[in-house]
């Protein structure tokens, strides 16, 4: 009896999709496809090619006379899209527990964007003042919105590149719908097949069952969208952006994908083959090592207990957090209440935002970072309620605890929120951008009388209040940090920040993106002087930045007095089976020795070296 899979295959043969197979034929060379590595794992399985025929909508022109009947189009697309996503959202209770946590806030986010947004409300100006069909008025409303986004002077690139896929994305659904276009069905792939496709977008990911798909391959995409998260949520093997696969893939050709390495073969030949076995094999006592790793604490071979905690960009990532053991959050960025919409969030909005967090983190400390805005951000609310000059360059302008100080008020209103949540379980509240000792002196005074505030209505809280901490992200910060601590509670140290400032890299530049490196001798020192200051008070200090779900680093930041790291959720696995190797004498010795060196190449050599000597 025949395979699913060995059907598959002869069926693809029968309908001539596979031409370059048949008797007396040499067997097809081996291809390999690099791309972006997004979710481990390996698949060996024959290729189901699934692609989208395009929205055909050519660029269009109305006469005055049109106008209201083109809106009227528009208004019945953004409906029909909005019945669409809520169907979506239907689909998530057949999905398991982590995906659906991870595409419920983006589908809410959808449907959002699918109300009276910036989107659709310029859309319609669009149809009015330039006469443009419903479907060209969307289309060139999205690429503005999205061109404004990815131009905006921000170190957090992957963010602005999210921000801009939904855009799009939304405006792809209304285009799709204004043009009675179909959308590809993804209920004929057949189990245990390897799906290679052009895009696959979130609301495509929902469909997938991890039962039957054994991997993805996609033509465009990145490591960091919705797509990749939610392919991670679902456990299934993925490579993004493999170029030129689509033109040479046939369904039913046997591939193997490895998801952690990046790539893709077409054709595997017998090595290659026994090599992805022998993967598979490595991959599974792997996920078994690493699972029993969950329930043991992060704790160094002679007893000394190490926090690891997540750091969270938004709660759709909360699945993954739980799914690596994490102790608790330690940086919550909460940009993401302020994001796709035209008003900012009220108190209520917010606590029921950080609630959710709070509640699903079971006891576990969330470590809460207030705004950190400074104009460059796409925040259409804020742009509109917090009229500030940016000049040039908003990372030197007004932004972060600088911006708040300026507008009290949403420091007040953000304050309350987190306060209120404080009676629901342990939180911190952490300041951006803190420079100067008299700047978390001012937010306290705020943070205090907020408190009162509460208090006197008659609020819940706890007795003594949630932590008041300071990132450190500065190298004025770092040196300060002496000072700086007399008035915190707690530090936390951004390492991509501390880095970029101090060597005057933004490593979005490409020119100047091979000078970043966070094992400079100068950033080290600012690590270790920001460290120091806190130990010297017995104050909490954590490092939130990359090197911190780096596990070659972890022998370093434990020798240099570092016994919190929060990371992403991805990273804590590894980054405790480092934890669980080492002697904090042997980290503390080591660490002596790198911070003797000035030479950056050399201190990158002792470090991919520690523990070979």
């Amino acid at each position: 009896m025949k395979t699913e899979k060995a059907e598959t295959l002869t069926k693809a043969d029968s309908r001539g999709e596979s031409p370059r197979k048949g008797r007396g034929l040499k067997a097809p060379a081996e291809r390999r496809f690099h791309g972006i590595a997004v979710s481990p794992g390996i698949a060996i399985a024959p290729v189901y090619d699934l692609t989208e025929a395009p929205a055909e909508a050519p660029r269009r022109s109305v006469a005055e006379g049109e106008v209201e009947s083109e809106r009227l189009r528009l208004n019945e697309a953004a409906a029909f899209s909005r019945k669409q996503v809520g169907k979506l959202k239907t689909r998530l209770s057949v999905l398991p527990e982590e995906a659906k946590e991870e595409l419920e806030p983006l589908l809410d986010a959808y449907i959002l964007m699918l109300g009276n947004s910036r989107l659709l409300r310029n859309a319609r100006r669009r149809i009015g003042e330039e006469l443009l069909a419903a479907e060209t008025a969307v289309s060139d409303e999205a690429e503005a919105i999205a061109a404004t986004i990815l131009a905006a002077k921000d170190d957090d690139k992957q963010g602005l590149t999210r921000r801009a896929y939904e855009v799009r994305e939304i405006a792809r659904r209304l285009v799709r719908n204004l043009t009675a276009t179909p959308f590809r069905s993804l209920k004929e792939v057949p189990s245990g097949a390897i799906l290679v496709t052009d895009e696959l977008t979130p609301a495509d990911a929902a469909l997938l069952e991890p039962g039957r798909v054994v991997g993805v391959a996609t033509e465009e995409g990145g490591a960091d969208g919705h797509t990749a998260i939610m392919l991670r949520a679902l456990g299934i093997p993925a490579v993004l952006g493999c170029h030129g696969l689509t033109e040479a893939a046939r369904r039913g050709d046997a591939a193997v994908l490895d998801g952690r390495a990046g790539f893709i073969l077409l054709h595997p030949n017998t090595d290659s083959l026994a090599t992805a076995k022998e993967g598979l094999s490595a991959q599974a006592r792997e996920k078994s090592r690493l699972g029993r790793l969950r329930s043991l604490p992060a704790e160094t071979t002679d007893g000394e207990r190490v926090e690891l905690q997540a750091n969270l960009e938004i709660p759709a990532e909360l699945p993954l957090i739980h799914q690596a053991g994490a102790e608790g959050i330690g940086l919550l960025r909460t940009e993401f209440l302020f994001m796709n919409r035209e008003d900012l969030p009220d108190e209520d909005a917010q606590v029921a935002a950080y609630r959710s967090v709070v509640e699903a983190m079971a006891g576990h400390c969330v470590t809460i970072r207030v705004l950190d805005w400074g104009g460059e951000k796409d925040m259409e609310a804020l742009a509109q309620g917090v009229p500030v000059s940016t000049g040039t360059n908003p990372a030197l302008g007004l932004r972060g605890i600088r911006l708040l100080l300026k507008r009290p008020e949403l420091l007040e209103e953000q304050f309350a929120a987190i306060l209120r949540v404080s009676a629901m379980g342990k939180v911190r509240i952490l300041l951006p951008m803190v420079t100067v000792p008299s700047e978390v002196a001012a937010a306290r005074d705020i943070y205090e009388r907020v408190a009162k505030r509460l208090r006197r209505r008659g609020e819940a809280l706890p007795e003594k209040l949630p932590p008041l901490g300071a990132m450190i992200e500065t190298p004025g910060a770092a040196l300060a940090a002496d000072a700086i601590a007399l008035e915190a509670d707690f530090f936390a140290i951004g390492t991509n920040d501390l880095a970029m400032y101090t060597l005057a890299v933004d490593r979005a530049e490409a020119d100047v993106a091979h000078l970043y490196d966070p094992l400079h001798p100068a950033v080290l020192r600012l690590v270790q002087f920001a460290t120091e200051a806190a130990l010297r008070l017995r104050m909490p200090c954590s490092v939130c930045g990359e090197m911190a779900g780096n596990p070659s680093l972890v022998p370093l930041l434990l020798g240099l007095g570092i016994r919190a790291l929060s990371m992403n959720a991805s990273a804590i696995p590894r980054v405790k089976q480092a934890v669980r190797g080492l002697d904090i004498d042997d980290c503390a010795r080591f660490a002596r020795r790198v911070m003797e060196q000035s030479d950056p190449a050399r201190i990158a050599e002792l470090v991919g070296g520690f523990g070979r000597d």
